[in-house]
């Protein structure tokens, strides 16, 4: 059938106000004009199964080994990443229309609202998937939707060491920055793995102790017994109902936390996270978008400005609160935890990044002068 033909049945079943069995499809088939078989019948059926349910003709791809994103630019290109960078696969849509159609359904699974006086959604599906999306007109190649797929398996930091993604001493430093009760960053650019390691060091917590995670959109999943995780919420139709990551961080003050955790730093909570890890909650932690580590404290110090914090107070802040500093890329050869930096005061009293540890692309291991803040710091010196 043409893209006439589909539409013309598609409208005529959708009539029906219940879901059609073979007989409703062989009729709506007839009336279109059509000759009915049972392969025809079927195959419309699995057709329609696809256009109502879960994320249609993306489903196979969202069921991919080791997929992590899956990315539509319109109806002609669609993007799958399992690990190894973004490669384009022969999944097509008939029409802007249909992917449009593909947004709307997703973002009505979840109670939020996507049309053209809300042209763009950004919500986590039942299944942890995080699904965004804009529509066309804002985005000149048609609507363009993107999911985000989450582990499906919890990898232990023994899993990082045994797939070479890990060094094994770096692995060993990151074991001692959690028993000890080191509060530090895992940073890294988009995709790079940071929420992956972060839930393997979480995991590595003492069982006895009471975990508070706080996200926009839960992504974190660490195998931990006593760990609770809240989740921020933007506001409904109306404007009323949102909560953000500020007042999470606060309510997570309030719940006896022995550790509080900050799924991302990207905004004002920074804040409210400094003053914690100041008023004796050792131990923390989160993730931050940083493309080095040696760039991380411009971007605290940018993030607590949002939060009205002058530059001098950030740094002074961030020097008590923050010690350490894990890196973790992604480049031609996959993704790895490249190294280990601490936090210091350096010229002014402003906060400099010291590295401590690096680890090459071939995999070699390089001690830098930061080390032996760092073994200060783990109390290893």
């Amino acid at each position: 059938m043409n893209t006439a033909e589909w539409e013309a049945v598609r409208a005529r079943v959708a009539t029906l106000g219940r879901e059609p069995d073979a007989a409703d499809i062989g009729d709506a088939l007839r009336w279109c004009g059509q000759v009915v078989s049972d392969a025809t019948v079927l195959a419309v059926s699995e057709a329609l199964h696809r256009d109502s349910v879960g994320a249609g003709a993306l489903d196979p791809l969202l069921r991919l080994p080791g997929v992590t994103d899956v990315l539509v630019n319109g109806p002609d290109e669609v993007y799958v990443d399992t690990g190894e960078g973004l490669r384009l696969v022969p999944v097509r849509f008939d029409s802007d229309d249909d992917v449009r159609r593909l947004a709307v359904r997703l973002a009505a699974s979840v109670g939020r609202r996507l049309d053209d006086a809300s042209p763009f959604v950004d919500a986590r599906m039942a299944d942890g998937t995080r699904v965004h999306a804009v529509l066309g007109g804002l985005a000149d190649v048609g609507t363009c939707v993107s999911l985000r797929v989450p582990a499906r398996t919890r990898l232990t930091l023994d899993d990082w060491v045994t797939s070479g993604t890990c060094h094994p001493e770096v692995a060993q430093v990151l074991r001692l920055m959690v028993a000890r009760k080191v509060a530090f960053l895992v940073s890294g650019g988009t995709g790079s793995g940071k929420t992956t390691l972060l839930g393997s060091l979480l995991a590595l917590v003492p069982p006895s102790e009471r975990i508070l995670v706080v996200e926009d959109s839960r992504e974190l999943d660490p195998g931990h017994p006593h760990c609770i995780r809240l989740e921020g919420r933007v506001a409904n139709a109306e404007g009323a109902g949102a909560v953000t990551m500020t007042q999470l961080v606060r309510q997570a003050l309030r719940m006896r936390p022995d550790r509080i955790v900050v799924g991302e730093v990207r905004g004002a909570e920074l804040v409210d996270l400094l003053i914690a890890l100041n008023t004796g909650h050792e131990g923390g932690c989160g993730t931050l978008h940083a493309n080095t580590p040696d760039t991380v404290p411009a971007r605290l110090e940018a993030l607590a400005a949002l939060g009205g914090l002058g530059r001098e107070a950030a740094h002074s802040q961030i020097a008590a609160a923050v010690r350490a500093v894990v890196h973790v890329s992604r480049d031609s050869h996959g993704r790895r935890v490249s190294g280990v930096a601490v936090l210091e005061r350096g010229v002014g009293g402003f906060v400099e990044t010291r590295r401590a540890l690096e680890v090459t692309a071939e995999g070699h291991l390089r001690c830098k002068e930061g080390l032996h803040d760092l073994e200060l710091i783990l109390g290893t010196s």
